[in-house]
């Protein structure tokens, strides 16, 4: 994290101080009316309203050493969104408290105050629920992992159900499994498939899938995308980038599969690359990683091709690609899309 200390007292330019000696990253700024020799700090001239605007969209966290009160009337017109909006934290005049103000889960100013109150010994104040009540922080789960949430319409109310003790069922099959430290909450169950899930009492679910899920549970659910699906490209040198990610949707929404979980393209590397590939894999925001021949070559598929083998110099592009660099099985065989698009989708183990 990019973190700015702001200090406006003679006290809390010190703390700002020993703050950037305990985490060298730390830019500390205080009023230049309090200038002193202080090393690794940038006084400002400007008012401490302005200044505080101003780190506010260049920091993605600040530790304000002042007043709870002062900076709440501070940031106040700040805001924007929880998903946007940097970790603010308080510290008091004396060090003794470090206090988690604003974007405690997604901005990481719960994670930062507890860092910085174990190398200070300040006292860490934090006041989300699911952090008091020791249970799943619903806007965080898998973050670590890189899953994205499908739509965070839910989260809200997912959230309430599971910091009340209320009946949450999970249902995973696709993601990392070491989302959560240890036994799961007493309210919390595991379910093997949606049916079982939904058929519960359950009052709430947490979904962690790369297919489609139905929307009669969705309404009930955060669904969590983990990055599983790695998606083979068969082109020729004049594929568009239309051609390409229209071909993608429509193979991706024929099998049920979320665009949210394909975390690579892979195709064959050519001496010359494709720039229809190369702008697709942009638009969609994710990386391409090219395979030689000679090792799609040896990879077994279910449908290889004397005429691709002819043009290509190996039978198979997108299965064998997709099979390769996923390292897992293969969810969608190769598709075909007139005139030069091929696409096979693989999960990864």
């Amino acid at each position: 994290m990019r973190v700015a200390v702001l200090a406006i007292t003679k006290n809390g330019i010190q703390i700002g101080v020993r703050l950037a000696e305990l985490f060298p990253s730390f830019r500390v700024y205080a009023p230049k009316k309090l200038h002193t020799d202080a090393a690794n700090v940038e006084w400002y001239e400007d008012s401490t309203r302005a200044r505080l605007a101003e780190l506010f969209c260049s920091y993605d966290g600040i530790v304000c050493v002042f007043s709870l009160g002062a900076v709440v009337r501070l940031v106040a017109p700040l805001l924007v969104d929880k998903k946007s909006d940097p970790a603010i934290l308080v510290i008091d005049d004396l060090m003794s408290f470090v206090i988690s103000v604003l974007s405690g889960h997604i901005g990481g100013a719960n994670s930062l105050a507890m860092d910085v109150a174990k190398k200070t010994g300040a006292l860490p104040v934090i006041t989300t629920a699911a952090d008091v009540n020791r249970t799943i922080a619903v806007d965080m789960v898998g973050r670590e992992q890189g899953w994205v949430i499908d739509d965070d319409s839910t989260v809200t109310a997912v959230s309430a159900h599971m910091v009340n003790g209320e009946s949450i069922g999970v249902f995973q099959d696709a993601g990392d499994r070491d989302w959560w430290d240890g036994p799961l909450p007493h309210n919390v169950t595991t379910y093997d498939t949606l049916e079982s899930m939904t058929a519960s009492a359950s009052r709430a679910f947490l979904v962690m899938s790369d297919r489609s899920v139905p929307d009669d549970i969705r309404q009930r659910s955060v669904v969590y995308r983990p990055p599983s699906l790695v998606v083979g490209i068969g082109v020729h040198q004049s594929t568009t980038s239309d051609t390409i990610k229209a071909g993608l949707d429509t193979c991706l929404r024929r099998h049920g599969l979320s665009p949210l979980s394909v975390y690579k393209l892979a195709s064959l590397h050519r001496p010359r690359p494709v720039e229809g590939l190369i702008r697709a894999a942009k638009d969609l925001g994710v990386d391409v990683e090219y395979v030689d021949r000679d090792k799609l070559a040896e990879v077994n598929t279910p449908n290889p091709s004397k005429v691709v083998e002819n043009f290509e110099g190996t039978a198979s592009v997108s299965e064998a690609a997709a099979l390769l660099v996923s390292g897992g099985t293969l969810v969608v065989p190769k598709q075909k899309f007139p005139p030069d698009l091929t696409v096979a989708v693989a999960r990864a183990p």
